[in-house]
């Protein structure tokens, strides 16, 4: 066996993210029978600290984040990016090998298999003289290889900057020019230029939204979810390299009928978690006003007796304006998602109905897909010629649309949908006893599942959406328990300090963070470390949250922003007992986590 291959982390501003780095690190080197030594920076001091003896017999030193040059004076060093050793830290220590001119980390054959795995993957072939540069599709060059990336995700928090370290580290292992363009919370962020776009060889949308891909005509273009982005951004690069197709032009092999099929099967929730990206700020904004309006007027504000005051000003501006954008929104964008702009029109125009004829919500979700499959339904079959073509989206597809949408809104489908909504919306008003707890059970659970994953969403979609139908309580229930998990990391690594390592107890301080403002995903390093024993702890505090809310009967007008909105008079009812809930949901995960995991020397 060679000697430890020594490590230095030097991130410390980014004290979980050096963490992950840290276990990746050991996982690889564990695959790869390499032993390795590993110094952490971090704002409160080295951990594990290296020796200068240590530094001094070093032949070369891996290097994450800045250099140390005073330590490394004259010592040959391999310096990685922290995004770069996230995305695969197996090739970090090869690349580090390689320049060390160890070849391979050891003589053991039992080494070898695992090295020629890592070769076939990245060439498809191995043999005993190696692979051939040809068989790398796209490899031949990949410094001049140029690609540019959308991200997204439904609430523009976590995965979308997860998904962009994810696609950088990928590019930079790899070795081409990589910008990516973030479409977060706060809006575009890094936009791409009509002159990146023109420059580059490819297109990567890594998103769980619908993006506008229309700036991308005639460019090679390959879209997935920011799964894969996060979980292999260079799987991802190799693939949209071998699959991607000009934007506009049909698929042009067989192939490509397996993989469409499982888009179909992911495209509805896709759909709706467009529209809810959109839907959103509508929600959240006239929540806040309307809480607002109730903290200046009192609880009757809305009554003609206060008309012209402040208080009722406000409440009618979130209630009558921006709470009433609700349903068309939601309806507008899943047609959006679905048939792109000519969808917009006749889903606006079916929400509003379905407004109208009070299908609140699922009235809204019903509308927006019979738009948006009708409108895509029409644009693959009307056939006009080049000249008439451009009548299409401003014409025909939106005028034909709403009146598929509308008149089936109408006749068909609205009226079934409104009496199923009137009939969800009154029992879960009289909800009491052991169907409240049930139901908080159900959804709290749902928070901490896959924290920010498609049962994460489902039930915060479930939320959100009964707002509009003046059902607040399952929206409260929903936000407590997803503050609940990354509060309980936090809570278990202070009263258990042996369960946690050094660097993980100062990860869980920003998890604390996290938790008050309502991002589920602070847990996501720790659940994703030890999933077996950290995701049952926190579904059972989650669920216990949503349980005790439920039963309370909480109420929540301002579905996202966690603690930093609880302040607000009337944005949440019974205050006390809502923060109670929270509080029972983080001791127990905390217990249970101190209970289950395993001291961190022998994890």
């Amino acid at each position: 066996m060679p000697s430890s291959l020594l490590v230095i982390i030097n991130t410390p501003a980014r004290a979980t993210h050096s963490l992950l780095a840290r276990e990746a690190l050991r996982e690889a080197a564990r695959a790869m029978q390499l032993p390795l030594r590993i110094e952490t920076l971090l704002e409160s001091g080295a951990q594990d600290p290296l020796a200068p003896e240590e530094l001094a017999a070093a032949p070369l030193v891996l290097c994450v984040g800045e250099a140390p040059a005073q330590r490394l004076a004259g010592k040959a060093a391999h310096v990685a990016t922290l995004a770069a050793v996230l995305a695969d830290a197996a090739g970090v220590l090869r690349q580090c090998l390689q320049q060390a001119g160890a070849g391979s980390p050891a003589s053991s054959p039992a080494s070898a298999p695992g090295l020629m795995a890592a070769r076939a993957d990245a060439t498809g072939a191995t043999g005993a003289s190696g692979p051939k540069e040809a068989e790398r599709p796209g490899a031949e060059n990949w410094q001049a290889l140029k690609v540019v990336a959308v991200t997204s995700c439904p609430t523009g928090i976590a995965h979308t900057f997860m998904a962009e370290e994810g696609l950088k580290a990928a590019a930079a292992a790899l070795g081409c020019q990589m910008k990516v363009e973030t479409q977060g919370s706060v809006g575009a962020q890094n936009t791409l230029s009509p002159d990146d776009i023109a420059a580059a060889d490819l297109v990567i949308i890594a998103a769980d939204t619908q993006v506008d891909a229309s700036r991308f005509a005639g460019k090679r273009l390959f879209a997935s979810g920011t799964k894969a982005a996060i979980k292999n951004g260079q799987g991802l690069i190799r693939q949209a390299l071998a699959e991607a197709q000009p934007h506009g032009a049909a698929p042009s092999a067989p192939k490509e009928a397996a993989p469409a099929a499982k888009k179909e099967r992911t495209g509805a929730y896709k759909h709706l978690m467009t529209s809810v990206s959109f839907m959103l700020p509508f929600v959240v904004t006239g929540g806040l006003l309307i809480a607002l309006g109730f903290a200046l007027g009192g609880i009757y504000v809305y009554d003609d007796a206060h008309q012209g005051t402040l208080g009722w000003t406000l409440f009618s501006i979130g209630k009558s304006a921006t709470f009433a954008l609700m349903i068309p929104v939601l309806s507008g964008y899943i047609a959006y998602s679905v048939a792109d702009r000519p969808g917009i029109t006749p889903g606006m125009a079916g929400g509003m109905i379905a407004n109208s004829i009070g299908a609140g919500f699922l009235g809204g979700l019903a509308s927006g897909f019979i738009a948006g499959y009708a409108v895509k339904w029409l644009n693959e079959t009307i056939r006009l010629g080049r000249n008439l073509d451009g009548l299409k989206p401003v014409l025909i597809l939106p005028l034909l649309g709403t009146l598929i949408t509308g008149l089936l809104m109408y006749y068909v489908i609205g009226q079934p949908v409104a009496a199923l909504l009137a009939a969800l919306t009154q029992w879960l008003k009289g909800l009491q006893g052991s169907s409240a707890l049930l139901l908080g059970l159900l959804l709290g659970g749902m928070m901490a599942i896959d924290m920010g994953g498609p049962i994460n969403k489902a039930a915060y979609t479930f939320g959100t959406g009964l707002i509009a139908s003046e059902v607040y309580s399952p929206m409260a229930a929903v936000m407590a328990a997803g503050m609940t998990p990354p509060l309980a990391i936090a809570l278990a690594a202070w009263l258990f300090k042996s369960r946690f390592s050094a660097e993980e107890r100062d990860g869980a301080k920003a998890a604390a963070v996290m938790g008050l403002a309502f991002i589920t995903e602070g847990a996501i390093p720790f659940a994703a470390k030890d999933p077996l024993r950290v995701i049952p702890a926190l579904a059972a505090g989650s669920a216990l949250t949503g349980a005790v809310s439920m039963l309370a009967g909480c109420e929540l007008r301002v579905p996202h922003g966690g603690a930093f909105v609880l302040p607000i008079p009337n944005a949440v009812t019974h205050l006390g007992l809502y923060l109670a809930a929270i509080a029972a949901g983080t001791v127990l995960s905390a217990v249970l986590l101190g209970a289950l995991k395993k001291p961190a020397q022998t994890a």
